[in-house]
């Protein structure tokens, strides 16, 4: 076979590196696939950038990148939603299989974009859109099809594991911990997408699709990000055995409903992955016949990021090679929704900053009590001065429209002197 003809869409960082490690990926891919690539179009939207490797120069204009007839396989690597959407759009209605690393433009518009892909027949590839290097899509999609999903929990942000393992190893505060990840190149100069969540949220919107069938509805997702937590918080949680990352977490609840969210979230310090430190990800699930599966790796970069979608390439060129249709995204979730917030039943960590006098630990164990609420540990810090000091309550499960309404009648009492900082713990058993 000839080799298959890419087009690319956007080629900045992510798409450097797939320029980059072409060559020798190509040699590989012939060897074990017979397939060969060959870029044939680019489209950037600044042409006045100076970009090393290139084959071919570049145009403005995307539309000639997918019209072109020696393009067989369109490669988005926009970014956005609003763009990304034309381009996507548009190769499928030329016919041409898509390859994204574009987890917003799935999340936000993928209730969009799928039926008009699955309309059409033209498959979509989107390995590089999570995780990075770990191919944790195509474990769903074919290693575990034969599973049932009991839950999933990720570290897929890896600016926040990076600024979190800086917190917990230097005892920092957040704001250096940020700097410092920005002056590595870790987090960019507009941090709201890594620090509050939303690459997060994203990527767990997509691991839901792939595990249950349903593309939740991206503005129900319950995000929080790290930019509130404050050092004695891990602190704390070392002292309660816990480590606390960035989790997304994807689950059923019964047989019609899921929970997907994203949070900072205290996990037991043994669990491998508490382990995963820096800007490493790690996917966790549990199958009803493979049992817990943790896939741990590089998250993002150029590098890891150009793994995936070479991956995703050399299926699709298969897939076109034996003109054979190409992979089938999950069915049956048209009957599942997402759990309102305060249905979701889970563990707490919550820390009041009360005023130092006798009898305060009763009164707020009996608000919790009064809530049917259960404690497993209190931690009661010295030291802390004036008439102010922390308290910790390490909670049993409970609903969080329950514990939301205990912490708000703590908070009415005379003897709080700050807002509570309320935290998920997730034992990951």
């Amino acid at each position: 076979m000839d080799k298959v003809g890419i087009g690319l869409v956007g080629c900045g960082t992510v798409g450097s590196g797939l320029v980059r490690n072409l060559p020798e990926a190509n040699r590989l891919l012939q060897q074990r696939l017979g397939i060969g690539l060959e870029i044939r179009a680019v489209a950037v939207r600044d042409l006045a950038k100076q970009r090393e490797g290139l084959p071919i120069p570049p145009v403005a204009d995307w539309k000639a990148v997918i019209s072109n007839p020696a393009v067989q396989i369109v490669v988005e690597l926009l970014g956005g939603t609003k763009d990304s959407f034309e381009v996507a759009k548009a190769a499928i209605s030329a016919g041409k299989p898509l390859v994204t690393a574009n987890k917003a433009l799935l999340a936000e518009r993928g209730q969009e974009l799928i039926p008009l892909a699955q309309k059409a027949g033209v498959p979509i590839y989107f390995e590089a859109s999570v995780a990075g290097g770990i191919p944790v899509l195509k474990a769903l999609r074919e290693g575990l099809v034969a599973n049932q999903l009991l839950g999933l929990h990720g570290i897929i942000n890896g600016t926040c594991n990076y600024i979190l393992s800086r917190m917990a190893e230097e005892g920092s505060d957040f704001a250096p911990a940020l700097q410092q990840a920005k002056e590595l190149g870790y987090a960019e100069a507009d941090d709201r997408l890594d620090v509050d969540g939303i690459d997060a949220a994203h990527k767990a919107a997509i691991l839901c699709l792939l595990a249950y069938g349903f593309l939740p509805p991206f503005p129900k997702v319950p995000v929080e990000g790290i930019r509130s937590l404050a050092a004695q918080d891990v602190s704390f949680a070392r002292q309660l055995g816990y480590t606390i990352k960035l989790l997304a977490v994807v689950r059923p609840v019964g047989a019609d409903r899921a929970e997907v969210r994203v949070s900072p979230t205290l996990i037991p310090a043994r669990h491998p992955m508490a382990a995963v430190h820096g800007v490493f990800n790690a996917v966790s699930l549990v199958g009803n016949l493979s049992g817990p599966v943790q896939f741990t790796g590089r998250g993002a970069g150029p590098d890891a990021t150009s793994s995936a979608l070479l991956a995703d390439l050399g299926e699709a060129a298969r897939h076109l090679r034996d003109k054979s249709p190409g992979p089938v995204l999950p069915a049956g979730g048209d009957k599942i929704r997402l759990i309102e917030p305060g249905d979701s039943v889970g563990r707490f960590y919550v820390r009041f900053d009360v005023r130092d006098q006798p009898g305060v630990l009763a009164q707020i164990a009996g608000i919790f009590g009064t809530e049917k609420i259960g404690i497993s540990s209190v931690l009661q810090p010295e030291g802390h001065g004036a008439d102010s000091v922390p308290l910790v309550f390490l909670l049993e499960p409970a609903k969080e429209s329950s514990l939301q309404k205990a912490v708000a009648a703590v908070q009415k009492l005379p003897l709080n002197r700050a807002p509570a900082r309320i935290l998920r713990v997730e034992d990951l058993a």
